[in-house]
């Protein structure tokens, strides 16, 4: 697809796909506003005009002057166990109704892919709708937690505290604080420095901040009031400020309905725990991963790897770690001063006769990042087993994750 930013891709009839150029920004913006939201072309405007992505991370179609789709490329980073993975993310896809069904996403989708592959990202993470990015090689893997309903309000404080519109100036605050937030979840993503920059101009959802005696003690998003106000990416220094913080954008709703993300084990997810009506959760929702290259993202968590063998007091020194996705397999040496690069063979069909497991390839990035570990996938997935069991229930936990996206899944 486009190899360089002035590459064009010619399609079928006479349509052309190309980087975005400054002429294309209007058209851009109201193609999404007429696909999405109309709080879509200022988002889009954000990310192009910004000096950490500019128009290099949007494409459209063209049929001669008219945008008739457009994609958009974030670069993201996703976090586990301490090993930092560079990522993309694809925002903003809107394509003309009269020119849908002629493959212009999946077009779309390719040149995200290979600019993805270019700046070195091992993963890309999505919120989309339902299936349709299966078919670009996207998998459900990551639980999106629930959005609850307060059904009271934590008193007001001794109002030392204020609630206040976030400002530049707040950024690094924010961030400590939604780090501090994610710490005690295994797989992480935070916002970017970039995307700090654009909520603060976003449209549909608000930064917030609590301040006290001149420091900032707790943030978080929230959508503009209306007939239902949601509260999300909540994080705060203590209970006090958490309880503060609800109690503050309970007032800005002004009596209408207050929903809540739950951010479970966080500060702000055990203060507001009597505040909210925890009803079980009714459908799935989670994030779409896709893995492009599976050898280089295990060859990359090697270090994690590692780790988790040491932690579960397994010793397989001389024996390698095998790993079928059945069309091909990928071998983990294990050495006496850690694990070796990771090998790839061909297609592998009964990995159990090497002491290996097999692992559907649809499954892969659930069992890296998703809820259920090696053991809970084995349960429900029969393309899903080991020989050695204790050795990849160890290798594939269970995993908490907190996900913070420039657009609120809900």
């Amino acid at each position: 697809m486009i190899k360089n930013d002035s590459a064009a891709v010619p399609l079928a009839d006479g349509l052309v796909l190309r980087q975005a150029r400054p002429a294309d920004l209007d058209r851009i913006g109201a193609l999404l506003s007429e696909r999405g939201e109309p709080d879509d072309a200022v988002d889009h405007r954000l990310v192009v005009t910004d000096p950490d992505a500019g128009l290099s991370a949007c494409a459209v179609v063209v049929d001669g002057d008219r945008v008739v789709s457009t994609a958009t490329l974030l670069d993201e980073e996703v976090c586990i166990g301490g090993v930092r993975l560079p990522a993309g993310q694809v925002e903003l896809v809107a394509t003309d109704t009269e020119y849908e069904g002629r493959g212009l996403v999946r077009a779309l989708m390719h040149w995200a892919h290979e600019r993805s592959a270019a700046r070195g990202h091992l993963v890309q993470a999505m919120i989309g709708i339902p299936y349709f990015y299966r078919l670009f090689g996207y998998e459900y893997a990551i639980d999106i937690p629930q959005a609850l309903n307060v059904n009271a309000l934590p008193l007001p404080g001794d109002g030392n505290a204020v609630l206040r519109a976030a400002r530049p100036s707040d950024i690094p605050a924010m961030a400590a604080l939604q780090a501090s937030a994610q710490s005690g979840f295994d797989v992480t993503m935070p916002h970017s420095a970039a995307c700090w920059r654009w909520l603060l101009d976003h449209e549909s959802s608000n930064l917030v901040v609590l301040e006290q005696a001149g420091t900032v003690i707790a943030t978080a998003r929230t959508t503009p009031p209306g007939e239902e106000m949601l509260l999300a990416e909540a994080a705060a220094r203590d209970e006090a400020a958490a309880r503060d913080l609800l109690s503050g954008v309970g007032a800005l709703a002004a009596g209408e309905a207050l929903q809540v993300v739950h951010r479970a084990g966080t500060v702000t997810g055990d203060a507001w725990q009597e505040f909210l009506d925890h009803e079980p959760r009714r459908n799935a929702e989670q994030y779409y991963i896709r893995v492009p290259d599976p050898a280089a993202l295990l060859d990359r968590l090697r270090p994690l790897f590692r780790q988790r063998l040491t932690s579960a007091g397994i010793d397989r020194t001389g024996r390698d770690i095998v790993i079928s996705t059945f069309g091909a397999h990928h071998r983990i040496p294990v050495l006496a001063d850690g694990l070796g690069e990771v090998v790839t063979g061909g297609a592998m069909q009964s990995p159990g006769v090497v002491g290996g497991a097999g692992v559907a390839p649809d499954q892969l990035a659930a069992l890296l990042f998703g809820p259920h570990g090696f053991e809970g996938l084995t349960r429900i997935r029969p393309d899903v087993y080991a020989a050695d069991e204790e050795l990849f229930q160890a290798l594939f936990p269970r995993l908490t994750a907190d996900v913070l996206s420039y657009h609120l899944p809900y």
